[in-house]
């Protein structure tokens, strides 16, 4: 069953890629709010939850993720990443930047050990003052499922009719190398189309976008959780491996999750 996070912050928990993670969730804490609606998403659809949508405030998100640092380093048990995730696309948030800030001071101050994490669907960082916070941040994690707009439409179903992959592959060539990629491969059938995003097809282009965004890291995993699609299936561990090999290929480190 898919279910949201209820907190503005939560965890810390054991990510399969990040190590011992402090979640922070920019959006409302019973509903999701996105601007992708991805048919693998562990929060479920965003038709499913019709209520609130206000962006937790940048005051209660600094202090509550004030408090809850204090209280782990008096612990002795600072976590690894503060990663920022959540019910929805954090970078959506009209003070990302400002709590993006907040979140450096304060770690500086309190576990200065801790990297900061984005999870991101890569939608926004052309504008000026995402695109700035980003860059601040120690990891700058941004999708890329697919180079194809039509294996978007069908995977991630972004809400802009303007979306584009190649707009966002432009957009990830201006960080210079200072971004990871992250790409879920699955296969399976949704609302009548077989969708497959390990065909060599899909791979060879996706390599090719790489090879032209030259990221400092590419994250690469499958299913684990529950999600809103039936009829999903996960990608075996020998076929995440023999992609990342290639990726492995252009000198890119890569990290798989299964």
């Amino acid at each position: 069953m898919t279910a949201l996070f209820g907190d503005i912050i939560f965890g810390p928990v054991r990510s399969r890629r990040l190590g011992i993670s402090l979640g922070v969730n920019l959006l409302p804490v019973v509903s999701k709010l996105c601007n992708f609606n991805c048919i693998y998403c562990e929060c479920g659809w965003n038709s499913a939850f019709p209520a609130s949508r206000s962006f937790n405030s940048r005051s209660e998100v600094r202090q509550l993720l004030g408090e809850r640092l204090h209280e782990m380093a008096a612990a002795g048990e600072c976590p690894d990443v503060i990663t920022f995730a959540g019910n929805g696309e954090p970078t959506t948030h009209p003070d990302f930047e400002a709590i993006i800030d907040d979140t450096i001071t304060l770690r500086d101050e309190i576990c200065p050990s801790a990297k900061v994490s984005v999870l991101s669907n890569a939608t926004m960082i052309s504008r000026p003052e995402v695109f700035r916070a980003l860059n601040r941040v120690d990891n700058n994690i941004l999708k890329l499922d697919s180079v194809f707009d039509d294996t978007v439409r069908i995977l991630n179903d972004p809400a802009s009719p303007a979306f584009s992959v190649a707009s966002v592959i432009e957009g990830m060539r201006k960080f210079e190398g200072r971004l990871i990629v992250q790409t879920m491969f699955l296969r399976g059938e949704y609302a009548g189309h077989k969708i497959d995003n390990t065909t060599e097809k899909e791979v060879s282009a996706w390599l090719s976008a790489l090879a032209e965004v030259r990221p400092e890291k590419v994250m690469i995993y499958t299913i684990d959780r529950d999600t809103p699609a039936e009829n999903l299936q996960k990608i075996p561990a020998d076929e995440l491996q023999a992609i990342a090999a290639r990726v492995e290929a252009f000198g890119i480190p890569v990290s798989v999750s299964v």
